[in-house]
């Protein structure tokens, strides 16, 4: 069985024959409830299949025409590729036809025709008017151009001829692209007796093969795909572009209500908040205000929640806006997704177009930031490799090529291929080990750490180094970018990088003034004199005078030179102090196995109020370790 992998569907008001048609087309009757039956009314989606003339199969959707089935409608119309709208020769245009018009063009249909049905009810001369009307209807939306074909679907007036326009439309119709990782919005759920649990709808993109494993979203609930049917046949693989039943074992079907979202696992995410750009129609009676309740429908699902504009006060009907739509329950969706709003109550279509980001956070009105971040996000949907472009360019740091492929939904190997192609374009590059960064991203924060470490400098012309602690502070980056920039910085000799979390720019020196010069001088002598019981930074400062600002400074000018060491905030041993402590400790060890701290004590002739902060300075530094009750040298 070969499939073309686009999808038709039905569109138009109640009762102008578009399930008659469609069972006249393909000998199945779409209307499988009994109450559609027996009222000869469609309430629900039904589906249908035929063949091309080189045998290829093809899937109908037939969806219902009444007004209070509209939300079933959208949840039909989502992957159809080519369009039928039927109108009935007797009634002509209604208040559905232009509904179900103004929807399909919402959703980004751009292909189809004009079924003029029930020919056989009325005179030439009334069918030619409903002819009329239709070109007038359509005059300005993509059906414009649409052959109008009359027929009947009960005495087969027109029927071969429409049959055949059909068919020449839908084998020159573009096949869906199954690019990307697979997602099918479910349409309908129920289980099989001997099978369990089946879903059905038309993926969006991607491909499924039996034995893959997927996940229901909202709830995050996987299972592994049994079997494939698409059309009736049993199959091992579904794809983008085609109807298809899944098979999925694990998964109740309580678990599981059309809205949801059948896809692979680690990709999306629910979602409770999605901007967008909206267009308003252009027949609305009164604009759009700021907070308006609305009903959301993309995909199959449908959400209450409230709109708000980001960019303008209120949305003149015809005008477009950015947005960000707030629901009350968690949908899953992708940038790119087309969508259809409409009024909370009563049920009245409002416009639509296409998501532009999942949100995770409330999007603040009028912030110029926003909406350029927005508009950028809107650029980038024009292809999978533009789309990977904004998304770097809108990352604050650097960004893995396992996240990348969430934020793009496609498979890592394609995502890395992308980034290559990015490479050689100059437009993004690895930061290190730490992953890819935009080029544009990289040149800001460069810019932005140099003027940062400038200004601190000046502020503190004494200091020769920066504790990278501070330097986040003053930067405000995230601490793993931060280290990846200063790495990457490093590599290229503009910094260097020192134990302890000191960072020192190329060439960089002290210039401490004559007094500062002076406070160390005499800070260094005294501590020299103290050796292993040195006086605290307050006691230093009344020792000698010193106010503390001054003292501060003095102090750090002396452990940027390396002149005195730091061992904890109250305690500072001058260099040659510092190391005899070190080889004091180190001897100690050797001689007794393990460090033998009355005898250190005495050897440096110090008290345990400084000797037991110094071992523990010793461990950080990794020179011992505790074992026990034990400290030994820790092996290199």
């Amino acid at each position: 069985m070969e499939i073309q992998p686009i999808v038709i569907g039905t569109a138009g008001h109640i009762d102008h024959g578009k399930s008659t048609l469609v069972k006249a087309l393909t000998g199945i009757d779409p209307d499988r409830l009994k109450e559609e039956q027996e009222r000869g009314m469609t309430i629900d989606l039904g589906f249908a299949r035929f063949q091309l003339p080189d045998g290829r199969r093809v899937g109908m959707v037939d969806v219902p025409g009444h007004e209070r089935f509209v939300r079933n409608m959208v949840a039909g119309a989502t992957g159809i590729d080519l369009v039928v709208l039927v109108v009935a020769a007797d009634d002509g245009v209604m208040p559905q036809t232009r509904e179900h018009l103004a929807i399909m063009q919402i959703l980004g249909v751009r292909r189809g025709l004009v079924a003029l049905t029930k020919i056989d009810a009325v005179e030439p001369g009334l069918a030619e008017l409903a002819r009329e009307d239709v070109q007038a209807t359509l005059r300005g939306t993509f059906l414009e151009d649409a052959p109008i074909l009359p027929l009947s679907s009960i005495t087969g007036v027109g029927l071969d001829r429409f049959r055949e326009e059909l068919f020449r439309m839908a084998a020159a119709t573009e096949p869906r692209s199954d690019a990307g990782v697979f997602r099918m919005p479910v349409q309908r759920v129920f289980s099989a007796k001997g099978f369990g649990t089946v879903l059905t709808g038309i993926p969006v993109s991607g491909r499924v093969a039996v034995g893959d494993v997927l996940e229901v979203l909202p709830g995050g609930r996987r299972g592994k795909v049994r079997g494939i049917q698409a059309y009736q046949a049993t199959t091992e693989k579904a794809r983008a572009g085609h109807s298809a039943a899944i098979n999925l074992t694990d998964v109740s079907q309580d678990e599981v209500e059309r809205g949801h979202v059948l896809a692979t696992p680690g990709f999306f995410r629910a979602v409770r908040m999605v901007a967008a750009r909206l267009e308003a129609l252009p027949d609305l009676e009164r604009p759009l205000r700021d907070r308006l309740a609305i009903r959301l429908h993309t995909g199959t699902v449908e959400a209450l929640g409230e709109l708000v504009l980001l960019d303008c006060d209120e949305l003149a009907p015809g005008q477009s806006a950015l947005v960000q739509l707030r629901l009350e329950q968690p949908i899953v969706c992708a940038p790119g997704d087309r969508y259809v709003l409409r009024l909370a109550s009563p049920a009245l279509t409002l416009g639509g177009g296409v998501i532009l980001e999942e949100s995770r956070h409330r999007l603040k009105r009028f912030k110029k930031f926003v909406l350029e971040e927005l508009g950028r996000a809107q650029d980038g949907l024009s292809s999978p490799r533009e789309h990977l472009d904004v998304v770097l360019s809108r990352a604050s740091g650097a960004s893995t090529a396992v996240d990348l492929a969430v934020e793009i939904k496609r498979a890592v190997a394609e995502t890395e291929r992308l980034l290559g192609e990015l490479a050689s374009a100059g437009r993004v590059q690895r930061l290190g080990a730490h992953g890819w960064i935009h080029a544009h991203v990289l040149e800001r924060s460069r810019a932005a750490l140099a003027e940062k470490l400038a200004g601190w400098f000046q502020e503190n012309p004494h200091r020769e180094v920066i504790d990278v602690r501070e330097l986040r502070r003053i930067t405000g980056m995230e601490p793993e970018f931060l280290q990846a920039l200063l790495e990457d910085e490093a590599s290229a000799k503009r910094l260097e990088l020192q134990p302890g979390g000191l960072v020192r720019p190329a060439g960089r020196s002290s210039a401490a003034d004559p007094a500062t010069e002076d406070a160390a001088a005499s800070v260094l002598a005294l501590l020299a004199r103290e050796r292993f019981q040195p006086s605290s930074p307050e006691d230093l400062g009344k020792a000698l005078k010193l106010p503390e600002k001054r003292l501060r400074a003095a102090l750090e000018l002396l452990v940027d030179r390396g002149d005195v060491h730091r061992v904890n905030p109250e305690i500072h041993l001058a260099r040659q102090d510092f190391e005899r402590a070190r080889e004091a400790v180190m001897e100690n060890c050797r001689q007794h196995g393990s460090l033998d701290i009355p005898s250190l004590r005495d050897a440096l002739g110090t008290s345990r109020k400084y000797l037991i902060p110094l071992l523990e300075h010793f461990d950080a530094l990794g020179i011992t370790l505790r074992q026990g009750a034990n400290r030994v040298l820790r092996r290199r």
